[in-house]
């Protein structure tokens, strides 16, 4: 996978990464966030797809990028199709730091050294180029405005933007609700999109417990849904504690965003 073209991964955490301030709104779901935008980018790459409510390798052959190479690598481990949410809510945290740091390395982003309270060691990260996070933003705008359907991975990004909260963020205040409102329904979009970013929010609402069904494609009749417009969830509740999920693969993907 060459360079000519940014991830989704990247695109969401350059989305969430707030210019005045140096860090990242939302950060306990960005994490399940980034985890689901690695699946929707190996699925557009063609090594991986949906069956049903769970994600299958189809080709193991490596992308090039190392922190998807290592989730694509994890997921052929496990030998058999396994569910979106239990992939996103097992050990996949460490995400944010991960990325933040590729990013750095690939010259999107760098790091200012800082103190907390004169006391602690902070950092935070600075978009380098401003203008490809504008580009980013105009492309969800453009969509939520326009009402044109977005090409997939435009939707992709738009509904996990929604769905790790980012929409308040972007659209905040009773002015920003009609564009939090469109932003939620883009998740209709992409199927392979509307699918990870359900198992998102259902981890953070600690509904992992039955199957899924794949998300209706494009176009399919759907009613009011909190998450989207496909019926089949009324509200979205707010985010658990990142603390209930498993961190055991923290140092995994840290190695490769480091490679």
């Amino acid at each position: 996978m060459g360079r000519s073209r940014r991830t989704i991964p990247e695109e969401l955490l350059l989305l969430a990464l707030d210019p005045a301030t140096g860090t990242t709104a939302q950060p306990q779901s960005l994490d399940l966030g980034l985890a689901g935008a690695q699946l929707v980018e190996l699925a557009l790459a063609g090594r991986i797809a949906p069956d049903g409510d769970r994600i299958a390798v189809v080709m193991p052959r490596p992308t090039g990028d190392p922190t998807l190479d290592t989730a694509l690598e994890l997921l052929r481990r496990r030998g058999s199709p396994v569910r979106a949410v239990h992939w996103i809510g097992g050990p996949r945290l460490g995400l944010r730091q991960t990325y933040l740091t590729h990013l750095e390395r690939c010259g999107m982003v760098h790091a200012v050294a800082g103190q907390m309270c004169g006391v602690l060691p902070t950092t935070r990260y600075q978009a380098t180029d401003t203008a490809i996070s504008r580009e980013i933003r105009a492309r969800l705008d453009s969509a939520i405005r326009t009402g044109v359907p977005p090409d997939p991975r435009t939707a992709a990004l738009a509904a996990l933007a929604h769905a790790v909260g980012l929409g308040k963020h972007l659209y905040p205040g009773n002015e920003g609700r009609s564009s939090r409102s469109r932003l939620r329904d883009l998740i209709r979009h992409d199927p392979m999109g509307g699918l990870v970013a359900h198992a998102v929010m259902d981890v953070q609402n600690g509904v992992a417990a039955q199957p899924r069904r794949a998300p209706a494609a494009a176009g399919s009749g759907a009613g009011a849904h909190g998450a989207g417009g496909t019926g089949r969830r009324t509200s979205v509740r707010g985010t658990a504690s990142s603390g209930q999920q498993v961190a055991q693969g923290t140092a995994v993907m840290a190695r490769a965003g480091a490679s």
